[in-house]
């Protein structure tokens, strides 16, 4: 890469962008990649993109970089592909990006490796503003940086006047980190925390820019979600329990991760924000109850 004139241009881009060789071993890294995953250059270069770094995961939480991989079929057939995944960011959380794989060949059409552009598809600065405007109104959990529970119920008793009004369809969901207490004796708290925030930043980053995610307590999350249908409710359930379950932290050696159980339920037209609770967290325990890391609808 030294020798390439537009080294800079590729260095101040707001992709992200890697390069690996037929090996599949990263050969280049650049600025923007290290920002949007959290792994510097030299965390990456020499190493397979399997091996715990991005290691992309699809809607169903399928592991692309074991046999599914865009840019490993790229380099196979010449074919260039676009695809939206779910990268692994370092903090253990799971990132939505838009990727673009090429192959790269030489002048004489030896095959050399591939390229990959990834682009960040998370709402960061509306939620960025979102975070300072619920810190001038002490409506932040401090821990995650997401809506605490009294902005929740708040927002819930204005979308309910707004569905007894104007029939404005909406739903929530309630979701609970499985095993978490026996996870926090096991590992201690600061652990437990890290932990914490990596799922609530899987959340936020996927999250519909119209939708509001927030602690409910502890280890439990509330999302409530504007203009969807019930169906739609639960496949943004198992969509966010599946990036959940396919996010991991790295903590002395180990590869720390948990899974969330959810209830999910469409607003009624008599509904309170305790009916809507209510009926939530017993759909919640109901998955619970089978087995956990499941959602059940209702």
């Amino acid at each position: 890469m030294d020798n390439i004139p537009y080294k800079k241009i590729v260095e101040i881009i707001n992709e992200g962008l890697y390069i690996i060789n037929k090996d599949r071993v990263v050969t280049y890294w650049n600025k923007a990649a290290e920002r949007i995953s959290g792994f510097a250059a030299d965390e990456v270069v020499g190493r397979s993109c399997a091996d715990d770094i991005l290691k992309h995961v699809d809607d169903e939480g399928t592991n692309l970089c074991c046999g599914f991989c865009p840019l490993a079929e790229t380099i196979t057939d010449g074919e260039s592909r676009e695809s939206r995944v779910y990268l692994h960011h370092k903090n253990g959380q799971r990132i939505p990006v838009a990727i673009r794989a090429s192959r790269l060949s030489d002048e004489e059409g030896r095959i050399l490796g591939g390229v990959e552009l990834f682009t960040d598809l998370s709402n960061i600065e509306a939620n960025e503003l979102r975070v300072k405007e619920l810190e001038k109104l002490a409506l932040l959990d401090n821990l995650t940086q997401m809506a605490n529970r009294h902005y929740l119920e708040s927002e819930l008793e204005g979308r309910c006047q707004e569905k007894r009004r104007n029939n404005v369809m909406f739903g929530i969901l309630f979701m609970d980190i499985d095993h978490f207490k026996p996870f926090n004796d096991t590992y201690g708290h600061d652990v437990g925390d890290m932990v914490l925030k990596f799922v609530s930043k899987t959340m936020i980053a996927n999250a519909r820019p119209f939708d509001l995610y927030g602690r409910w307590g502890g280890e439990e999350f509330v999302a409530i979600i504007r203009n969807v249908s019930a169906g739609g409710l639960e496949d943004l359930g198992n969509r966010m329990r599946l990036l959940v379950e396919n996010s991991y932290l790295k903590h002395a050696q180990q590869k720390l991760s948990v899974t969330i159980s959810v209830g999910a339920t469409l607003a009624r037209e008599h509904d309170t924000p305790a009916s809507l609770i209510k009926r939530a967290d017993n759909l919640l325990y109901q998955s619970k109850a089978a087995g956990r890391n499941c959602v059940t609808a209702g």
